[in-house]
C-alpha cells in the first residue's frame, strides 16, 4: 500500500471527522478576521485616533497571508501538517493578542500583520490536510465544507463584527480568537498524531521565499494605495509596481536555477496546475470584487438600507454554496466534471451582462434572484479546481500545489477588489457614497454607474471559464486496494 493511501486508512472514520471539523475551526478563524473588523474600523478609529491609517486595519492583514500562503505549503511538506498547523495557529494568536491589548493604532497595525502570517498558513493548511484524508475521488464533498466555511465567514463576519462593536467591545473581536483556537487544537491534536505524510528531505527555499513574499508585498502595497492614498499614475506607484515585476522575474530565474526550490518547477508546469490556478485567480477576481459592488449597487441604485442589501449578499454567498456543492456532488459520477462549473461561469457572465444591460430600470427581487444564479454559476468552479489540482501532483507535492492555488486565490482577490474599485471609481460611484466613512448615500445614482463594474467582472468570470475549459481532465484517484484485495474503510 503506498503512502498516500496508508493515510487515507491511518485514522478511523470518527477521528477524520474530527481532523476536518478542527481544521474547519481553524480555517474560519483565519476568514472570519478578513471580514469581522469591517464594520468596527470607525469605533475603534474613534479610540485610537491616527484615521489615516484606518484601512490598514484591513490591508495589513491581508498582505501578509496573501504573502506567506505558498511557504506554508512547502513547510507543511518538509516539517509534517501538525507541527506546521499549529505553528500557524500559534502565530495567529500571537497577532491577536497583540491587537486586543494594542494601545494604538500602530500596535494594532502590527497586530493585524501578525495575524495574516499565521492566518494565512491556517487557510493553506486546512486543505492540505483534507487533501491527505480522503482520495480525490471521494473528496468533493469535503471541498463544499470549505466553500461553506468561506461563506459563513463571508456573512457572518461582518454582521457579528457590527454587534460586538457597537454593543460591546471592538477588542472582543479578537478575544473571540482564543477559544474558538483552543477547540480547533482539541478536536485535532491526538488523531492528527497518527496521520503520515510523504516526508520530503529538503531545506526551505528561503532565497525564494524572500523574493516571493517581496515581491507579493509591493505588489498589494501598490493595489492597496492606487486610487485611495496614491494617483495610479503617481511615481511611487508606479516604482512599486515596477519592483515588483522585477523581483518576480529574478523569483522566476531563481526558481529555475536552484536545486531545491521553493515552488518546483515541475508543479508550476503542470498543465493542469496551470489551468486551474489561473481560472481561480480570474474568478475569485471578479467573486471578490461583486461581494464589495452588490450591496453597493443595491444601496445607491435601489435605494435598499445597509441591513437589507447585506440581507441580499446572503443570497450571493448562498448560491456560491449551492453551486459548490452541485458540482463536488458530481465528482463521482461523471467523467467529464469540468464541464458544470466552466458552464457555471459561462451562465454567471451572462447573468452580470444582463444586469449590466438593465441596470436602470432591473427591481430589486429580481435583482436578487440574479445575484443568486451569479453566485451558484461562480461557486461550482471552486470544488473543481481544488480536486483537479491536487489529483494531478504527487503526494509529496500536495502541500506546494495546494499553498500555490490559494495564493492565486488570495492574489486575485486583491486585486479583483482593487481592479472593479478603480472601475468603479472612474464610472462615478464614490459621489454616492457619504463622508467619513458612512455607507449613507447622499444622493441615488444612475445604474450605469455601475455598468463598467459588471462587464469587468463578467470578462473575468469568461476568462476563468475559459482556463478551466481548457484543463486537463485526469481520471480522479480513489482508494488503493489493500493487501487483500478489498477497499480499506477509515
Amino acid at each position: 500500500m503506498s503512502t498516500a493511501a496508508a493515510a487515507y486508512t491511518a485514522v478511523t472514520e470518527a477521528e477524520r471527522r474530527s481532523i476536518v471539523i478542527g481544521v474547519l475551526i481553524a480555517m474560519l478563524l483565519a476568514a472570519l478576521d478578513q471580514t469581522i473588523v469591517a464594520p468596527a474600523i470607525p469605533t475603534i478609529g474613534a479610540e485610537l485616533g491616527d484615521a489615516g491609517y484606518l484601512t490598514w486595519i484591513v490591508s495589513a492583514y491581508f498582505l501578509t497571508a496573501t504573502a506567506v500562503t505558498p511557504l506554508y505549503g512547502s513547510l507543511a511538506d518538509i516539517h509534517g501538517r501538525r507541527t506546521t498547523l499549529y505553528t500557524a495557529m500559534g502565530i495567529f494568536l500571537a497577532g491577536s493578542l497583540l491587537c486586543a491589548l494594542a494601545p494604538s493604532m500602530l500596535v494594532l497595525v502590527l497586530g493585524r500583520a501578525v495575524q495574516g502570517l499565521g492566518g494565512g498558513g491556517l487557510m493553506a493548511l486546512a486543505q492540505t490536510v483534507i487533501g491527505d484524508l480522503v482520495p480525490p475521488k471521494e473528496r468533493g464533498r469535503f471541498v463544499f465544507y470549505i466553500s461553506g466555511t468561506w461563506a459563513i465567514a463571508s456573512v457572518a463576519g461582518p454582521v457579528l463584527g457590527g454587534i460586538i462593536s457597537e454593543h460591546l467591545d471592538w477588542r472582543v473581536i479578537f478575544w473571540l480568537n482564543l477559544p474558538l483556537a483552543a477547540l480547533a487544537f482539541l478536536m485535532t491534536n491526538a488523531p492528527l498524531k497518527r496521520l503520515p505524510w510523504v516526508r520530503r528531505e529538503h531545506r526551505l527555499d528561503l532565497r525564494g521565499a524572500l523574493l516571493l513574499v517581496t515581491a507579493t508585498v509591493l505588489l498589494m502595497l501598490a493595489l492597496t494605495w492606487g486610487g485611495t492614498r496614491l494617483p495610479w499614475l503617481s511615481p511611487t506607484l508606479l516604482s512599486l509596481l515596477a519592483a515588483a515585476g522585477l523581483l518576480t522575474v529574478l523569483l522566476a530565474i531563481h526558481l529555475q536555477r536552484t536545486e531545491e526550490p521553493l515552488i518546483p518547477i515541475a508543479v508550476l508546469r503542470n498543465p493542469v496546475v496551470l489551468s486551474a490556478t489561473v481560472s481561480v485567480f480570474f474568478a475569485m477576481a471578479a467573486y471578490i470584487g461583486l461581494s464589495v459592488h452588490i450591496p453597493l449597487y443595491l444601496e445607491l441604485v435601489q435605494g435598499l438600507g445597509s441591513s437589507y442589501a447585506g440581507l441580499a449578499l446572503v443570497g450571493y454567498m448562498g448560491g456560491t454554496v449551492i453551486g459548490a456543492n452541485a458540482a463536488a456532488r458530481t465528482l463521482q459520477r461523471v467523467r467529464h466534471y469540468k464541464r458544470l462549473p466552466a458552464a457555471g461561469l459561462l451562465l454567471s457572465a451572462a447573468g452580470l451582462c444582463a444586469l449590466a444591460y438593465w441596470a436602470d430600470s432591473i427591481d430589486t427581487w429580481t435583482t436578487v434572484a440574479s445575484i443568486v444564479v451569479i453566485g451558484i454559476g461562480s461557486g461550482a468552479q471552486f470544488p473543481i479546481t481544488t480536486v483537479s489540482v491536487q489529483n494531478a501532483v504527487e503526494p509529496h507535492d500536495l502541500g506546494v500545489a495546494t499553498g500555490a492555488l490559494g495564493f492565486m486565490r488570495s492574489l486575485g482577490s486583491a486585486i479583483g477588489v482593487s481592479v472593479l474599485g478603480a472601475v468603479g471609481t472612474a464610472s462615478g460611484i464614490a459621489h454616492g457614497i457619504g463622508v467619513a466613512g458612512s455607507s449613507v448615500p447622499v444622493e441615488r445614482l444612475s445604474g450605469s454607474a455601475f455598468v463598467p463594474v459588471f462587464l469587468a467582472a463578467a470578462f473575468c468570470l469568461l476568462l476563468a471559464s475559459v482556463s478551466l475549459a481548457l484543463m486537463e481532465e485526469r481520471p480522479l484517484r480513489g482508494r488503493e486496494p489493500s493487501p487483500r484485495g478489498s477497499a480499506t474503510e477509515g
